[in-house]
């Protein structure tokens, strides 16, 4: 397992790689970060972005989305991956902001968590991003990440890495963490063919290290 030390260390590598790492989500504001994130769940920050142009356009507020017809919105969405379930969710969302909120997007997590459709890792981002709170949002590429790295154990939970990236990384530095470690797991460390020969850290990574041997072995 990677010390305080080693974890700062690796993360301070990654943001020398990835200086300009920062969400990719187009938005706005925070409620079309909050959109956003909800549409991006299993589906790509590409995928999502091709979309929201012509749905912020035509949607700007909670009462739109409340307004609309389900089946309308789900068209609007079509092309994402699980468009009927998001639809649902972001107009359950919508409603829930208006009725609790006064159709603002609450800054803290618990409330956002409260909300329909969103879950701990949209509520990190959104907390993070649209009101710059320092939090750690693990999606898919910072779990590997931290796996492969050995900051935390194989078989640890989402919410487990969460917390041991918490106890690791310092405060002030969670959220630009969390983005750097997205960009190092989705353009270098990926989940198919991670690039751990041209890789500044593979000499204290778990992971990297047994790959090389391999090709070394079969060299």
């Amino acid at each position: 397992m990677l010390s305080k030390k080693d974890t700062q260390y690796a993360v301070d590598q990654m943001g020398e790689m990835f200086p300009e790492a920062e969400c990719e989500l187009v938005h706005e504001n925070p409620f079309e970060l909050l959109v956003a994130v909800m549409l991006s769940a299993q589906c790509t920050d590409a995928l999502v972005n091709r979309v929201t142009p012509a749905l912020f356009a035509k949607y700007k507020t909670p009462e739109d989305y409340v307004a609309v017809d389900l089946e309308e919105l789900q068209t609007d969405i079509r092309s994402i991956g699980l468009y009927r379930n998001k639809a649902k969710n972001i107009k359950k969302m919508a409603q829930s902001l208006i009725d609790d909120h006064g159709g603002e997007v609450p800054a803290a997590r618990e409330a956002l968590e409260a909300l329909a459709g969103v879950g701990r890792k949209t509520a990190n981002v959104v907390t993070s991003v649209a009101f710059d709170i320092p939090a750690i949002a693990v999606d898919t590429h910072v779990e590997r990440v931290s796996k492969r790295l050995g900051i935390c154990r194989w078989k640890d939970s989402v919410k487990q890495v969460e917390e041991t990236l918490e106890k690791k990384i310092y405060k002030q530095d969670w959220s630009d963490a969390h983005h750097r470690m997205i960009f190092f797991g989705r353009y270098h460390c990926k989940a198919q063919n991670p690039q751990c020969q041209q890789c500044p850290l593979a000499f204290m990574c778990r992971e990297g290290k047994k790959r090389l041997k391999g090709v070394e072995e079969h060299g």
